[in-house]
């Protein structure tokens, strides 16, 4: 159970509640402080005063006078009108966690909006209605105002919405599920708008799932420097202390648990070979960079979790309404660019290692790992597969937070385009994975031709974890299908799993 407003979310948390595993409550200490902040802004309607989307217009029309009588009118059509999002769904773990994060960001008592706006976010998510929300129409500033406005529109009865995994109207959706739409008060549209929330989803899965492909990444490369018969000389402890970056040394530490016990690297033990190709050597030092990076991805986000997104912010202990900027995505924005340049590398590496598998001048064995070389092209295209997403990837891994387009008549004049970070880092982490995937196919073939040498313990039971999954091919077989059920294991948490086993064993 995680109790908002008193609970300080973790990435694991957000990973949770989208995937379905955890349950939401508001702390008791939180409804107080929602209950103060609303407090204020119905005495700033009662009185009169001049408070930004309380009393007033939005944007460009931030001087326009609203009358009391006029209030809720004045909620419901922001909503229906910033509900200008275009292009495909976001997926429904996507929303769900843009469900939790508004939900939190509420719960903190800064935005004036009544207890029963957060628990009714936290009964969508309990109760499986997920609206539909178009991935593109925001620029990450003034909040993800498009997204969060389609989420929104769910809450008053309005857009689509799925319900269980069903598509439907938005007001079925919530009669299917024993709710009843709400009437939005004063702000309370405004609130449920502000907020970096799409962004940080998008982000926050991608940075989820990067550790997660970072790991199985790693095990590939432990199992392929085994099959080509690598040195692991380089990632000996004493050698990466002399230049220690946290990363490098984790990375390190995994190579030398999954190759304990080899006999294949016992059997080269003098051969005479000088020193690795790169993609092979520099394995501690390219991935524990990108270890490093996604390590400072996490903590730049979980700030973004626990923190408060709106404009104006109650403060109801001076009975004030601030307008700030707490709504810019650029934090957000520069951590997601920062994971795809990460990921992006993962996938590089890892390209460069299945080309040398497949190439029998450097890997000493039969060309493209097939049986009967010539009748048979065996895994030849995966390289050109790899070549072809991690193209891709550095397309995707140009910086979004570089280019912004004022908005809002030249008030909202620095944007960061932090949704468009966040999609192309779920991109490039997808890519990955079935780069990553593709390796671990040519790894496992490699050994099986190494055979019967066996491979250290941590890499026999990624075979075999790999295997239960794909099978041995008997002769040319599709690639496709292999790599994409590999690639689901890649992104399903279970390589670091696999790493707690090797490194406890």
């Amino acid at each position: 159970m995680i109790r908002l407003g008193e609970t300080r979310l973790s990435l694991d948390d957000v990973v949770k509640v989208a995937r379905g595993e955890a349950r939401l409550e508001i702390a008791p200490e939180a409804l107080v402080r929602m209950r103060a902040s609303r407090a204020v802004v119905d005495r700033a309607v009662s009185e009169g005063r001049v408070v930004y989307g309380v009393t007033t217009g939005f944007g460009e029309l931030k001087d326009r006078r609203i009358p009391p009588e006029d209030t809720r009118a004045l909620q419901l059509n922001l909503l229906r009108s910033h509900s200008a999002g275009v292009g495909p769904a976001a997926t429904r773990e996507v929303v769900r966690a843009m469900l939790l994060l508004r939900a939190n960001s509420l719960a903190q008592g800064r935005s004036g909006v009544r207890a029963e706006i957060v628990e009714f976010l936290i009964a969508m998510l309990d109760r499986q209605v997920t609206p539909v929300v178009p991935l593109q129409g925001s620029v990450g500033a003034s909040g993800d105002l498009a997204p969060l406005a389609h989420l929104a529109c769910v809450m008053v009865g309005e857009g689509e919405a799925w319900l269980g995994d069903q598509r439907m109207p938005a007001g079925l959706a919530l009669r299917g599920a024993g709710l009843q739409p709400l009437t939005l008060e004063a702000k309370e549209g405004l609130a449920l708008i502000n907020g970096t929330q799409f962004s940080t989803a998008l982000a926050a899965l991608a940075c989820a799932d990067a550790q997660s492909v970072w790991e199985a990444a790693l095990a590939a490369a432990a199992l392929s420097t085994e099959v080509l018969l690598g040195s692991f000389t380089p990632a000996r402890e004493d050698v990466q202390s002399l230049r220690p970056y946290a990363g490098a040394l984790e990375a390190a530490r995994r190579l030398r648990a999954y190759s304990e016990g080899s006999a294949i690297v016992a059997s080269h033990a003098n051969c005479g070979r000088v020193q690795d190709a790169y993609s092979l050597r520099c394995v501690p030092n390219v991935m524990g960079a990108s270890w490093d990076a996604i390590v400072h991805v996490e903590s730049q986000l979980e700030i973004e979790l626990n923190s408060v997104n709106d404009n104006p912010l109650i403060f109801a202990e001076g009975d004030e309404a601030i307008s700030a900027g707490l709504f810019h995505a650029q934090p957000v924005a520069l951590a997601a660019d920062y994971l795809k340049i990460a990921v992006a590398e993962i996938a590089s590496i890892s390209e460069r290692r299945i080309d040398r598998l497949i190439d029998p001048r450097v890997s000493e064995l039969p060309a493209c790992l097939a049986e009967n070389p010539g009748l048979e092209s065996g895994y030849m295209i995966a390289q050109y597969t790899a070549a072809s997403l991690v193209s891709e990837n550095k397309s995707l891994a140009h910086p979004a937070s570089v280019d912004s387009i004022p908005t809002g008549a030249g008030i909202e004049d620095h944007v960061s385009m932090a949704p468009i970070a966040g999609r192309h880092a779920r991109r490039i982490v997808e890519n990955a994975a079935n780069v990553v995937a593709l390796e671990l196919l040519c790894g496992c073939r490699a050994l099986e031709f190494r055979r019967p040498l066996r491979a250290g313990a941590g890499s026999e039971m990624l075979y075999g974890q790999v295997r239960r999954i794909a099978a041995a091919p008997e002769g040319d077989r599709p690639i496709s299908g292999p790599c994409e059920a590999v690639a689901r294991w890649v992104l399903s948490g279970a390589p670091v799993k696999l790493a707690e086993e090797v490194l406890e064993s």
